[in-house]
């Protein structure tokens, strides 16, 4: 039996109960592309776009697991919502290791608030899994800093008020907080992608963009093994609970229409082929929620096995999506394909899930590389040694709707 989500902390229960009202919502706002404003600001109200902020900073510093059931509510309602909130705390969550003091208190408290909406910057046309190829160039004059190139696939890139940029400096890879308002900064908006097409998701130049250079993020060389990685760790975490909601949604909806649903006066549930369908999803959708409680576990006391934890989860729960949304829409037949289906819905986000924030390709090269180690092999043979996905040319590219 899939276990539901907790609810037990007032902020999980302010996620479960927002997921509870909105629901039904979330199909218009899919079909018109956008969230809605006031959906923007419910969010912000219940306080769940500063769940991972430290309260000094104006944000409720929730617990690992507590980021992850919120994650799991949003997601199992809508994924551009829990896009919204993954987005938010990634640049957050890089700031709050790798931001200067002044930064933390400029930027979080807004970011927690929902004053300002955050986008991560990071995938190019020849840099989508394999960030250490980012083109964008950062010019340091030794007054200011000079921004330019185009990033794609970003999320709420149409809306975001600050970006947080991944280029390259004459030091190396770095990251610059890039205020959407500045001269230079064009938008191209994107739709009809495959799925959280109510994410915003845009493609954004940054044509001679000039920031402060009190604007960077971490000394030049650490934009992706630190302050980049930081974020891209944060958003895998987040979206393998939000997977495991979508899993969990899809099967509960797939359970009460064979329950409901009559065949030739025979129940769906009745059929033994539409009980192994349910079965396999249950299975592989508890297994992807205890890998992720495990990962939130290690997480929390900063295990070294925290990243690569975190990294299966993702991996399992991705899969485990697919997997639910496919049977969901198969034992909800036309229903299933409907513009209103949540499970239609989800059958497009969940294959979008598989290839963000590391690709299952990246995630089972990290996966072995890791398990090689464990017994103190290195593989042979030319090709890049595995890393975290996203941070390296085995990786794979941030949230490309995320």
């Amino acid at each position: 039996m899939i276990p539901s989500g907790s609810r037990g902390s007032a902020l999980v229960q302010a996620a479960a109960d927002l997921a509870d009202a909105l629901r039904d919502r979330a199909a218009g706002w899919e079909l018109r592309g956008a969230l809605p404003e006031d959906v923007r600001r419910a969010v912000a109200q219940a306080g769940l776009l500063g769940a991972a902020v430290p309260r000094g900073h104006g944000g409720a510093e929730a617990r690992q697991a507590e980021l992850g059931e919120i994650s799991a509510h949003l997601g199992g309602a809508c994924s551009s919502l829990r896009g919204l909130f993954t987005v938010q705390s990634m640049v957050a969550a890089a700031l709050l290791r790798w931001g200067t003091e002044d930064q933390r208190a400029h930027w979080l408290p807004l970011l927690a608030g929902g004053e300002r909406i955050a986008g991560f910057a990071a995938t190019e046309q020849e840099a989508g899994s394999a960030l250490a190829h980012v083109g964008s160039r950062v010019e340091d004059d030794g007054r200011q800093l000079v921004v330019t190139g185009r990033k794609r696939w970003i999320t709420f890139g149409q809306t975001a008020d600050v970006f947080l940029v991944l280029g390259r400096s004459a030091g190396g890879p770095v990251a610059v907080l890039v205020e959407g308002d500045r001269p230079g900064v064009r938008r191209e908006p994107v739709s009809g992608q495959l799925g959280m097409r109510a994410a915003e998701i845009a493609h954004v130049e940054f044509d001679d963009v000039v920031v402060p250079r009190e604007n960077r993020v971490a000394p030049e060389g650490a934009g992706l093994s630190h302050v980049a990685a930081t974020a891209l760790d944060h958003g895998r975490f987040t979206v393998a609970w939000g997977c495991v909601g979508m899993a969990e949604a899809c099967i509960a909806d797939a359970t009460e229409h064979a329950v409901r649903r009559t065949q030739g006066g025979v129940p769906l549930a009745g059929h033994q082929l539409v009980g192994s369908l349910l079965a396999r999803s249950a299975v592989g959708t508890d297994a992807a929620r205890q890998l992720s409680c495990r990962a939130a576990e290690l997480r929390t006391g900063s295990d070294l096995r925290a990243m690569t934890a975190t990294i299966v989860a993702k991996y399992a729960a991705a899969r485990a999506a697919v997997e639910a949304s496919r049977s969901a829409v198969q034992i909800l037949g036309s229903a299933g394909c409907g513009p209103e289906s949540r499970a239609g819905r989800f059958f497009r986000d969940a294959k979008v899930m598989e290839i963000i924030e590391g690709s299952p390709q990246a995630a089972e090269l990290h996966i072995a590389d890791r398990m090689f180690r464990q017994h103190g092999l290195r593989p042979s043979g030319p090709g890049p040694r595995p890393t975290a996905p996203g941070t390296s040319a085995a990786g794979a590219g941030q949230e490309v709707s995320a």
